[in-house]
């Protein structure tokens, strides 16, 4: 019966395409006259196609005519077309001529639903993450690895979800280390903690952050001129490190100060492999208009933002003349991206990740993730033991420090004389009803932030400790008070 019914199914398809073409070719025999209505006088249909969606259709312009005064008519070729609001695309062709264009029109919207993310495109970021598919169902993939990206989009645009298929690639990568600067206190990459090396939710965890990567991207310099080597190249022992910034004109506003540390890495960061992925909802020129930030972005993804300007100050001066239409984009998840693999303004949609996504891909990579290289440890400690240890304003009560024994071993233990998982235990022991949260465990202890999580299962497992909230912990109730 299913052998049958696709049988039967071949001529009703054969017949939808031919009818199909037959009402393009009586649109495309038109096309003198819809010229001249538009204002592309002397243009000509070269060549037309039907596919699944709609139809394209190779055209060239008359003499003085180009590609800028065509999508400057989509409007009126709309209109002219009887096409949905937004159908039509204007794109360079292959050869890149200037007297020639291809018209695409869609008569019905490839990207009108959400689309699951399939799971990592990728093992190492030496190859180009896949974000989601084109409208002509061809990957959007885009290198990070010695690249520095902005991400914007206004509020409900899915830049959240962009980062999500970033972070979920990245995690499957063994070969880079991540570093995350979220200032709503953890609420949009909290979820992927377990896979952050260090996550900073303060604009003095952030400025902290940044300084270390610094000292890292300095070190590393250092490390390559002694070894004779001008990159540095990635792999488990010496990975890349990634620094996420989600809000990125919070930081410039809460943490000016950061924003000399964020140019430094920018400036100096490609060669060995530290690179920022800034991302914002609010693309002021305050934030992205000054130093080296913006313009060492090499990669721009924008979502779909509010007003016109905006455009220009996420995917570059003039781009929005030419086509790269942000502020059209109608759902969430849809985005615009320039790089050098993507020169047209070509729309694609985000895979979307589910938080049930979000926490099966952290439970299956978190402790797989890397560590950071020697050399880039002990560039960020050696500074961090030359100064007292950081207080912790969220505690009212400082740990008992004379209770806490001597430490054998362990990279901070060593520097401070003192062993981080006491520290640990003494901060569980003393937190409040409500906890304390990680980020103030990862600063009391001077671990890392996967250190922190693996001491905590450790401990919830063998019933010392509870999560009274997402990110807070305390130590059990072990036979009345806390432990």
């Amino acid at each position: 019966m299913i052998f049958g019914g696709s049988l039967l199914a071949i001529p009703w398809w054969t017949h939808r395409r031919r009818r199909a073409r037959v009402r393009v070719e009586r649109k495309l025999d038109a096309w003198p006259d819809i010229a001249r209505t538009v204002g592309l006088v002397g243009s000509q249909v070269m060549s037309a196609a039907v596919d699944v969606w709609g139809w394209r259709a190779r055209i060239r312009l008359a003499r003085g005519q180009t590609i800028t005064d065509v999508i400057a008519k989509i409007p009126a070729l709309e209109s002219a077309l009887s096409t949905f609001r937004g159908a039509i695309r204007v794109y360079p062709t292959p050869d890149d001529l200037a007297n020639r264009c291809e018209l695409r029109v869609l008569e019905i919207d490839p990207h009108a639903d959400a689309i699951p993310w399939p799971g990592p495109s990728v093992s190492s970021i030496t190859e180009p993450i896949e974000l989601g598919p084109f409208e002509d169902a061809a990957p959007c993939r885009v290198l990070f690895l010695r690249r520095h990206a902005l991400v914007g989009g206004g509020t409900g645009s899915g830049k959240s979800g962009g980062l999500n298929v970033v972070m979920g690639n990245l995690s499957a990568c063994r070969d880079v280390v991540v570093w995350a600067i979220d200032l709503k206190r953890g609420i949009e990459l909290g979820p992927w903690a377990p896979c952050i090396d260090r996550l900073a939710v303060t604009s003095a965890q952030a400025h902290a952050l940044l300084h270390d990567a610094v000292l890292i991207l300095e070190a590393r310099a250092a490390q390559m001129a002694a070894e004779g080597h001008r990159t540095w190249e990635p792999s488990r022992d010496r990975p890349a490190l990634v620094i996420i910034v989600d809000e990125y004109a919070e930081l410039a506003d809460d943490a000016p100060e950061a924003m000399a540390d964020a140019d430094s890495i920018a400036r100096l960061g490609l060669a060995v492999a530290v690179s920022l992925i800034a991302a914002t909802q609010r693309p002021t020129q305050k934030a992205m208009g000054q130093g080296a930030v913006r313009s060492q972005m090499d990669v721009r993804i924008s979502f779909r933002v509010r007003e016109r300007k905006d455009v220009d100050l996420i995917l570059g001066q003039g781009m929005l003349a030419v086509g790269w239409h942000a502020q059209a984009l109608d759902a969430p998840g849809k985005f615009l991206i320039s790089a050098a693999e993507h020169r047209t303004p070509r729309r694609a949609r985000a895979y979307l990740l589910t938080d049930q996504v979000v926490a099966e891909t952290v439970d299956r990579y978190a402790e797989l993730r890397p560590d950071l290289d020697e050399v880039s440890r002990r560039a960020a400690l050696d500074e961090r033991a030359a100064q007292p240890p950081p207080s912790d304003p969220a505690l009212d009560i400082e740990p008992d420090l004379e209770a806490i024994g001597p430490v054998t071993d362990g990279p901070t233990g060593v520097d401070q004389g003192i062993d981080p998982e006491a520290i640990l235990w003494a901060a569980l022991s003393l937190a409040p009803d409500e906890g304390t949260s990680v980020p103030d465990l990862v600063t009391e202890t001077g671990m890392s932030r996967r250190w922190v999580y693996y001491r905590l299962r450790e401990l919830s497992a063998a019933g010392r400790a509870v999560q009274v909230a997402r990110g807070q912990w305390r130590a059990a109730d072990l036979g009345g008070g806390h432990a």
